[in-house]
């Protein structure tokens, strides 16, 4: 049973996986010889798993996983932590933003008494709208989901076997790393670290992707816009009651005619909008709920470099 295991969900990363593990290797042996490095790769289509089995052949420590078609990245770190053996576990990126040179402080943070302890990037090295939107998307989702998130962080942290443990047990298939150990409630701290620019590439992280997270992640963990749907069509047909009793007052006492044809008109048009965004909202999370029913795997595994079932639930 390794002390430490390390899980990396790699995509397009051939131009980084060589400087990732000599720098993973060497902040490592500082604190123990006795670690494992769990590569995920995620089928990126470039020379990554060949790569990392010439690693895992000069060094036992060194693990590989191969999706059988492209998961994602948070499908990748959930094989990790369902294959990984260590009493603390470190998930981070592949692309060295994470630094590794940061573990050390980490795990000494842990030492103290946590069963979390998260890397908070005080300056992120990434272009300014993909900082925005980040810190947009944090915000939207603390406010649904009903949690107080640090969009300062992102996945590199380190988790001990409890959290580990208890991750394993939840299978919903919409996966957001951060938001299912925030959920858990173990202790928690942070440590800020520096993030460092791409090592190689570029990020495979498309606006349309972004987007696709932040709806699926915020569906996934609050039915808050369900909850706040209701408020609003209250609002709306209080506000239609009152500008109707005002019409029936003007018309009974004052005489005067009804008029508005166009305004009339556009109010139709856009309640019959919000409704059916409304519907729309609804057939999502029934959408959702019958993903969940069919009760798929989360991932298929097409081959690893140790003992391991063809796939996994």
């Amino acid at each position: 049973m390794p002390h430490i295991s390390v899980i990396i969900p790699v995509y397009k990363a051939e131009g980084c996986l060589e400087e990732l593990y000599r720098r993973l290797n060497a902040s490592l042996e500082t604190l123990t010889a006795d670690f494992e490095i769990i590569l995920v790769e995620d089928c990126g289509g470039d020379r990554s798993w060949s790569m990392i089995l010439d690693l895992a052949r000069c060094d036992a420590r060194v693990k590989g996983i191969q999706f059988s078609r492209n998961f994602g990245q948070h499908y990748g770190i959930t094989a990790g932590l369902d294959h990984c053996n260590g009493d603390w576990v470190v998930v981070m990126d592949c692309d060295l933003q994470d630094r590794p040179e940061e573990i050390p402080r980490l795990y000494a943070a842990a030492l103290e008494g946590y069963d979390v302890v998260l890397a908070r990037r005080g300056r992120r090295n990434d272009p300014l709208l993909k900082r925005c939107t980040s810190w947009l998307f944090y915000k939207i989702f603390s406010y649904l989901a009903d949690m107080d998130y640090d969009g300062e962080t992102g996945n590199f942290r380190i988790i001990s076997r409890k959290v580990v443990e208890s991750f394993r047990t939840m299978r919903e298939r919409l996966r957001f790393f951060g938001g299912l150990v925030a959920w858990m409630g173990f202790p928690t701290a942070s440590i800020d670290v520096q993030h460092d620019e791409r090592f190689a590439g570029q990020s495979t992280y498309t606006f349309r992707k972004l987007w696709k997270l932040a709806s699926e992640t915020i569906i996934a963990y609050s039915d808050k816009p369900l909850r706040l749907s209701i408020r609003f069509g209250f609002a709306i047909s209080a506000l239609a009651f009152a500008y109707g009793s005002y019409i029936i007052y003007r018309a009974l006492f004052h005489g005067a005619t009804i008029t508005g044809w166009s305004s009339l008109i556009v109010s139709v048009y856009f309640l019959g909008g919000i409704v059916v965004s409304l519907l729309g909202m609804i057939g999502v999370y029934l959408g959702k709920a019958f993903d969940e029913v069919k009760q798929r795997p989360l991932y298929i595994l097409r081959r690893t470099t140790f003992d391991a079932a063809p796939g996994h639930l």
